[in-house]
């Protein structure tokens, strides 16, 4: 598929998922091709790759007589990157903030912990690293690169606990991230403490201290959790 066609797909993609993820769009509203044809000034071939998107996902069904149905949010694959941006994108941030929050308090410090035992030296190498450039981009206050190397630094940890379900989350944890960064939910100014707490699970992990390593990244979890609520509490409500 050619440039072009790929844009249009992603934009349309992008916009009746947020669409359906904000409520725009309720569950049990059928999704007519002619009309999304029209709305969006796209072809039936545009439309109907998006939608076939959206049912991977599970945001849509498509039924024989019935057409293609908005699906309830049980129904949906909340794990899905782009299904968490949707939903950070919306009226219920609060609520998508939270559920990855309970998320990552309950994977995170594991997978801190397992890391200490099973880290390679290249992993540990890559956490210092990333570390190391947090620190850098922190001080120059330029938070997209300093939201690269937090992301390095969390896919690698979950890599590092040697177990596949844990490490599959990393892409739920980079969009946590991301979305942080995007909705202008942390510091302008990476707070020193929240580095040095990397350090410290680097540390621990590189010095095999399982339990060093877990407690460490609770404290993570504890300041990322405090400095999303402020951000939440002086950012401006979200724009559809």
């Amino acid at each position: 598929m050619g440039g072009a066609p790929e844009g249009l797909h992603g934009d349309v993609l992008d916009r009746l998922g947020t669409a359906i993820a904000a409520g725009t769009i309720g569950a049990g509203e059928v999704l007519r091709a002619e009309e999304l044809v029209a709305r969006y000034g796209v072809s039936r071939t545009v439309v109907r790759e998006a939608v076939r998107v959206l049912e991977s996902m599970g945001l849509v069904r498509s039924r024989r007589r019935v057409g293609t149905t908005v699906a309830p949010r049980e129904q949906w694959n909340v794990h899905d990157p782009r299904v968490i941006r949707w939903r950070l994108d919306g009226p219920g941030r609060d609520e998508q903030l939270r559920s990855l929050s309970e998320l990552r308090c309950g994977v995170e410090p594991l997978a801190a912990e397992l890391a200490a035992d099973r880290a390679t030296p290249e992993q540990c190498g890559v956490l210092v690293g990333a570390v190391m450039d947090m620190a850098v981009h922190g001080r120059s206050g330029d938070l997209l690169a300093y939201l690269e190397a937090d992301v390095v630094f969390h896919r690698t940890l979950l890599a590092a606990s040697g177990n596949e379900m844990v490490a599959a989350l990393g892409d739920i944890v980079a969009e946590v991230l991301a979305g942080r960064t995007r909705h202008h939910l942390m510091p302008s100014r990476p707070e020193p403490d929240a580095i040095r707490l990397h350090r410290d699970v680097a540390d621990a992990v590189r010095s095999g201290d399982p339990a060093g390593a877990g407690a460490a990244m609770r404290e993570i979890l504890r300041e990322a959790d405090a400095a999303m609520r402020a951000g939440v509490a002086r950012a401006p409500g979200p724009r559809l």
